[in-house]
């Protein structure tokens, strides 16, 4: 057995949360490593649906071992919510003794500048505790000085290696999109505060490349930004209306970050930023979600010819075919089992 890495390829909530829960359920892994800070949600498969913005989606699945590593950006408060909300056990989780610890001077300080106007950032303090680990200030910043989480903390990697070692599945959980990446997106200044490729998780996660066995790139039909001034899309940009009318939507959907509960900005899909996902990332699994999206009559089970037609299409301008396909909120099938044409 060996590493799974889940990475979104476009600007976030591509549904990776969901495709991490059920890979790690197939391929009977025992832990899932949650990279990145408090500023994403990932919603898991019900019943019941959660939505969680520091463990792994996993935390629902008995026996699976949640792993912060050391690349990850730990709001104490909400981590501790998550944990009581779910019951977790202590020895179910490790946080790694230098993962970082999100202030409340972090929050505020993106809270008083002008990030949300200028990008659209959700203002968790995940950026500027990127900036004050950089600045190299103090060890009383790391979860190794957190008293709240010492039931958590010994060395991720040592527990990762050993299960690597014993032949066990591990399975990242990526966050966020590959054009929100820092290092990569096509739209600087309009990104995160990490690098959101493949390789910034594995990194994150402390694990080697020859570790890997499989990336899984995520993608939704109808990819969405963040509220506000977030940045441009490659496609034409449309509204929830008439994303509803033109699927068969019963109601119009309206989707709302996870983290502010403002309405989420979308488009149509855009091939372009998908293509570069690829090329960095290199995957051997894609999946599509949303596809209920393109017609709401998927949900019943089988790809409408509607369907079949879009996810040929996308299949066709991303050069790669599409492996898995989202029907629904709890709906991952094989894309050949459902009857997808793709190239």
């Amino acid at each position: 057995m060996a590493v799974s890495v889940v990475v979104g390829g476009q600007y976030g909530s591509e549904g990776k949360g969901k495709v991490a829960q059920a890979l790690a359920t197939s391929q009977s892994a025992s832990a899932v490593v949650r990279v990145g800070g408090s500023n994403s949600g990932h919603t898991t498969m019900g019943p019941p649906r959660q939505v969680l913005r520091q463990l792994p989606t996993a935390a629902l699945l008995p026996d699976v071992l949640c792993v912060l590593p050391a690349g990850s950006y730990i709001d104490v408060p909400i981590l501790l919510q998550e944990v009581a909300r779910l019951d977790l056990p202590a020895d179910r989780l490790v946080i790694d003794p230098n993962a970082m610890i999100i202030s409340e001077a972090d929050r505020l300080a993106e809270e008083r500048s002008d990030l949300r106007r200028r990008i659209g950032s959700t203002c968790s303090g995940t950026g500027a505790a990127v900036v004050r680990r950089a600045m190299r200030g103090s060890a009383e910043i790391l979860a190794d000085s957190c008293q709240a989480l010492a039931p958590y903390v010994r060395p991720s990697v040592d527990v990762l290696r050993g299960l690597l070692d014993e032949g066990e599945r591990v399975v990242i959980e990526g966050t966020q999109g590959f054009g929100l990446s820092l290092l990569h997106t096509p739209h600087f200044p309009k990104a995160t505060s990490r690098d959101t490729s493949a390789a910034g998780a594995l990194s994150e996660a402390g694990l080697s490349p020859l570790d890997v066995d499989q990336v899984v790139l995520v993608l939704r039909a109808h990819p969405i930004r963040v509220a506000g001034d977030s940045g441009p899309f490659g496609g034409e940009e449309i509204d929830w209306e008439t994303l509803a009318a033109e699927g068969g939507l019963d109601s119009v959907v309206e989707e709302r970050t996870s983290v502010t509960g403002l309405v989420r900005r979308v488009s149509r899909f855009d091939p372009g930023i998908v293509r570069d996902a690829i090329a960095v990332n290199r995957p051997t699994m894609i999946v599509l979600n949303h596809v209920d999206y393109v017609d709401y009559q998927v949900r019943r089970g089988a790809l409408t010819a509607r369907a079949q037609e879009f996810v040929a299409q996308v299949a066709a301008d991303i050069g790669r075919p599409v492996d898995l396909l989202g029907l629904g909120p709890d709906v991952l099938v094989p894309c050949r089992t459902a009857g997808a044409l793709v190239a």
